[in-house]
C-alpha cells in the first residue's frame, strides 16, 4: 500500500489534485459573486460545479496516464521511475502561490465591500428592510366552522385595529 502512495507522489497526483482543488475553490467564488451580476438562473451555478467534479476526475486520470517532460506530454509507461522529472522552480512556484493569494483576496475583499441587496421597495421609492403581508379574511373552504374561526379573528382583528387608533388619536391630541 505504501508503495501505491509513493507512485502517487512519483506522477505528481497529490500536487494536481491540490491545484485542481484550489483553482476550482477560486472559480465557485468568483461564480458566485458574478452570476448573480448577469441574473443566471440558479442551475447555472449548479452545472458549473458538477462540470467542475467531473473535471476533476479527469484531472486526476491524466496526472496518472501522463507526465510533463521537456519534450512534451508522455505516458508514464515510456519514463522509468529512476528519469528526473523536471519541477517547478521555487521562485515560479513562489509567484504562482503569491497570485492566487491576490486572486483570492480581491474576491473576498469585493464580496465584503459590494453593496448589499435589499428586498423591499416603498411606494415612494425608499428601500425598506422590512416589509408585512396584509391578507383578507375569506373562507374558501366552505366548511361552516372555519367560518366561524375567521369571523372570530376578523372581530379580534378590528377591534385591535380600534384600540389602535383611539390610542393614536389620543397621543396626537
Amino acid at each position: 500500500m505504501s508503495n501505491f502512495f509513493a507512485e502517487l507522489k512519483r506522477r505528481n497526483v497529490y500536487k494536481v489534485a491540490v491545484a485542481y482543488a484550489v483553482i476550482s475553490w477560486l472559480l465557485v467564488q468568483a461564480a458566485s459573486i458574478l452570476l448573480p451580476t448577469f441574473e443566471a438562473p440558479p442551475w447555472v451555478m449548479k452545472t458549473f460545479v458538477v462540470f467542475l467534479a467531473l473535471g476533476f476526475v479527469l484531472a486526476i486520470f491524466i496526472s496518472w496516464a501522463f507526465e510533463m517532460t521537456p519534450e512534451g506530454m508522455k505516458r508514464t509507461a515510456e519514463i522509468s521511475p529512476d528519469d528526473g522529472i523536471p519541477y517547478w522552480s521555487k521562485r515560479k512556484f513562489t509567484a504562482f502561490i503569491v497570485g492566487v493569494a491576490v486572486i483570492a483576496t480581491g474576491l473576498l475583499a469585493y464580496q465584503f465591500l459590494r453593496p448589499t441587496a435589499t428586498t423591499t421597495v416603498g411606494a415612494r421609492g425608499e428601500v425598506s428592510s422590512k416589509s408585512i403581508a396584509v391578507l383578507p379574511f375569506l373562507n374558501e373552504s366552505g366548511n361552516a366552522s372555519d367560518e366561524r374561526s375567521l369571523a372570530a379573528a376578523h372581530h379580534f382583528a378590528s377591534k385591535t385595529g380600534e384600540r389602535k387608533t383611539k390610542r393614536s388619536v389620543r397621543s396626537s391630541e
